[in-house]
């Protein structure tokens, strides 16, 4: 199947090996991926993409003509605010005074006591609290920044698009902060999980348009209403995929979380953590806490995706960096969910956040690399996660958080004594709360 690439959205590719989820578990602290070909100098130079956007093989621009000098003005802005003392003022000063940073990384005491063993050890766990954030999740760190850009780029309107809710809300409330007109597409299948959070955009001044399907489809229309007002709205966005440079800057403005946690850390035990624990869907609430420990060579990095209903991998799930094959989508090289023609398959998860077929161009290459670790949690392992925490430590995460609190059932036993556990908590789950009662109602009958 040949592939075009003057479209939109790129699902074809040419086929590659896929990944395979691994069926042990590591015990060894000090990890490395005796499959990988680069040594830890190399991936540490790399995590900057090169001149032409990419990471290794994956990232690029592989995306219409009409977009090419749009995303080198954007490029070239957002390099300028990187050098920028005044605008690095502005966005810690949001972040600080607006958004509620920095947030606590907080030691999960009981949680900590339930995975000690029958001889009292255990790993020491710690959540990184990014729930607390205004708007209830780390999303706000991205927009912030992204949203100050924009008005110094002109742009009075802007565009995104949201699955969970939690970006739509963080960008119409900075929108309204900031006097900027907001639009935001969602798709019906969302509304339908998460109503309130619609009814909050609204409240917040946006305007949303629902589209028919998942985030996938309100993605992808996102896009084309971008690209006919290019001259006077900027697209801010809020997952960690696309062409250059949109990853690299949500990373970029995502970092804060792995920089007050390296702080944080030596404040508290005097290191860095030994392991960190982050759920993907498309990487960027992961990278936000990993890209500040690349080079740290004896910190564990652990990316968690969706398994859906199951752990077989002809089931729906959503694990594009385990269960998926390198091709190019929305505009980017990266690893992906496709069929056998190179068509997009359908994705699954009890966590809306997650549903995504593609993922970060930085976390594939960084999987390839071997300085990642990727699994999987299915649904109802995330559901219990959920319940654990709300009952341990009277903390409701999102449900896509509770994929990495769900992976400590399966790694606090291999780990030895005192290890520092930081797990990414990325959103509240205040909203999540009706999904997970009506799961296990569904269980009692």
């Amino acid at each position: 199947m040949a592939c075009n690439y003057t479209t939109l959205s790129l699902p074809c590719v040419g086929k590659v090996v896929p990944a395979v989820e691994p069926s042990t578990f590591n015990t060894n602290l000090k990890y490395t991926c005796k499959s990988c070909t680069k040594t830890l100098s190399t991936v540490s130079r790399e995590k900057v993409p090169n001149i032409v956007g990419k990471f290794g093989n994956f990232g690029g621009k592989f995306v219409a003509e009409v977009l090419i000098t749009r995303l080198a003005e954007l490029e070239y802005e957002f390099n300028s605010v990187l050098l920028d003392d005044e605008f690095k003022m502005e966005v810690e000063t949001a972040l600080r005074d607006y958004v509620g940073r920095e947030t606590p990384l907080y030691h999960a005491q009981k949680l900590t006591d339930n995975y000690k063993n029958i001889n009292g050890k255990g790993p020491e766990i710690y959540i990184k609290r990014e729930d607390l954030s205004h708007g209830g999740s780390y999303k706000m760190n991205n927009v912030v920044s992204q949203a100050i850009l924009a008005k110094r780029m002109g742009r009075k309107s802007i565009i995104t698009v949201t699955s969970t809710g939690h970006h739509g809300v963080a960008v119409a409330a900075v929108c309204a902060k900031l006097s900027l007109d907001c639009t935001v597409f969602v798709g019906t299948k969302d509304i339908q999980r998460k109503p309130s959070n619609v009814q909050l955009m609204e409240l917040l001044g946006a305007k949303v348009k629902p589209v028919d399907g998942g985030f996938q489809a309100a993605a992808s229309e996102s896009t084309r209403e971008w690209i006919e007002k290019l001259q006077t709205v900027y697209y801010l966005a809020g997952t960690a995929v696309g062409p250059h440079p949109i990853p690299t800057m949500v990373r970029e403005f995502n970092s804060v979380n792995g920089k007050e946690t390296r702080k944080q850390a030596m404040e508290t035990w005097g290191g860095t953590p030994d392991i960190l624990i982050g759920c993907v869907g498309t990487g960027c609430n992961a990278l936000g806490l990993f890209h500040e420990f690349i080079s740290d060579k004896n910190v564990r990095m652990i990316g968690v995706e969706g398994g859906g209903v199951g752990g077989n991998t002809g089931e729906l799930h959503s694990a594009s960096l385990v269960r998926g094959e390198v091709g190019v989508y929305h505009g980017a090289m990266c690893y992906l969910l496709q069929d056998g023609d190179g068509q997009i398959t359908k994705t699954q998860s009890v966590a809306s956040g997650l549903e995504f077929p593609g993922v970060s161009p930085e976390l594939s290459y960084l999987k390839d690399a071997g300085r990642i670790e990727c699994y999987t949690v299915n649904d109802q392992e995330a559901l219990d996660a959920y319940q654990r925490l709300c009952r341990l430590e009277g903390i409701v995460p999102a449900l896509e958080a509770s994929h990495a609190l769900a992976y400590l059932e399966k790694l606090c036993p291999t780990l030895p004594n005192g290890a520092k556990v930081v797990v990414n908590c990325s959103g509240s789950g205040y909203n999540d709360a009706t999904t997970v009662l009506k799961s296990f109602q569904m269980d009692e009958i």
